[in-house]
């Protein structure tokens, strides 16, 4: 792109003082990796790819059903009727908003034996994850890698975020051990969520990122937030400093990294369990052709979908698959192995 092109199309934002044409030129070169693309990864990714970021990686291992429209901004009808893998949706999409930057869809979970590869060449990382086991992960690899991250988190109409940049801040377990963050107890699965929370706390993750990427971020001035949209009750605070008995960023024990602190995930927002299969390829052709024996099958390139009463199996090409109907990883653990194999 031109600098009279990029000027056309970013001029508001140009003539923001705050970013000015060399911090566009700076967000054009910068490289972002958002971890999730359902509710918050949607309306950050949106927001960075209209603001020229440069390189957006986007991690998801789940598809686009109708129940995400209601909050999830990247996603269309046509999205959930081929339910499509969010990630793949995602970089279709803002490829058509923005088709002077990259973006590259992984279809894939993030577990140890990737983690470092997906987020290490990245600058920054933004959470839009939907649970405490892949935050700690982002954690761990953030702190042994010195890479700044923002961690949000949306339920019902309450969010919370912090900017977590190591060696300055307290990092994400230092905020669990310090009894810094709630909301483990609900979920959306429980209580539900509105987008306008969703949209509150990923617009102002983007806002720290922004000043992180283009080198404006203070710790003097960095706040962690917390907010009841419907209640109109906010809250913020001074970002807490490091704590000396941490075990990731004071001892550097990276458990997550390691896998010893990687169990079974239930998802939020259904009543369902993954199940993580490593390093085993599926070829979709034949297990389309064998699973319809057991009941209605569906699938596209990326992933097949078999319904056998009262349950769901959502199956991806890498191995890992979506049970729903339960909750109990050893009925999910059950069925993976009667219809996928053991």
């Amino acid at each position: 792109m031109s600098s009279s092109e990029e000027f056309r199309r970013y001029s508001r934002q140009i003539l923001f003082a705050e970013i000015g044409a060399e911090g566009q030129r700076r967000l054009s070169q910068a490289r972002v990796a958002l971890v999730g693309c359902g509710a918050l990864g949607s309306a950050q990714a949106n927001a960075l790819a209209r603001a020229g970021v440069g390189f957006l990686r986007i991690i998801d291992r789940d598809f686009v059903e109708e129940s995400n429209l209601q909050r999830q901004v990247l996603f269309d009808e046509a999205d959930a009727q081929e339910a499509l893998p969010k990630a793949v949706a995602a970089e279709r999409k803002l490829a058509r908003i923005n088709s002077s930057i990259r973006v590259e869809g992984v279809v894939a979970d993030l577990v140890p034996q990737n983690a470092e590869a997906l987020l290490g060449d990245c600058e920054l990382i933004l959470d839009g994850t939907d649970n405490f086991e892949t935050r700690g992960l982002v954690n761990d690899v953030a702190v042994k890698l010195a890479k700044p991250w923002v961690y949000g988190g949306v339920v019902a109409s309450s969010g919370v975020l912090m900017p977590i940049v190591p060696g300055q801040t307290a990092c994400f377990d230092c905020l669990l051990e310090g009894a810094g963050a709630t909301g483990a107890e609900e979920t959306c699965d429980t209580v539900g969520v509105i987008n306008p929370a969703v949209n509150w706390v990923a617009a102002l993750q983007v806002s720290e990122a922004l000043r992180l990427l283009l080198g404006k971020w203070k710790f003097e001035q960095a706040r962690m937030h917390r907010g009841d949209l419907w209640r109109n009750h906010f809250q913020s605070s001074p970002v807490p400093k490091p704590r000396p008995d941490c075990r990731t960023c004071g001892a550097r024990e990276f458990r997550y990294l390691s896998g010893e602190a990687q169990p079974q995930i239930t998802l939020c927002g259904r009543n369902s369990v993954q199940i993580h299969e490593r390093g085993r390829r599926l070829d979709l052709a034949q297990l389309r052709e064998r699973l319809a024996a057991h009941g209605t099958v569906r699938g596209n390139p990326f992933l097949l979908r078999l319904w056998v009463s009262p349950y769901e199996l959502t199956v991806f090409a890498d191995g890992r698959a979506i049970i729903g109907g339960t909750k109990d990883p050893a009925v999910a653990r059950s069925l993976y192995a009667r219809y996928i194999g053991s």
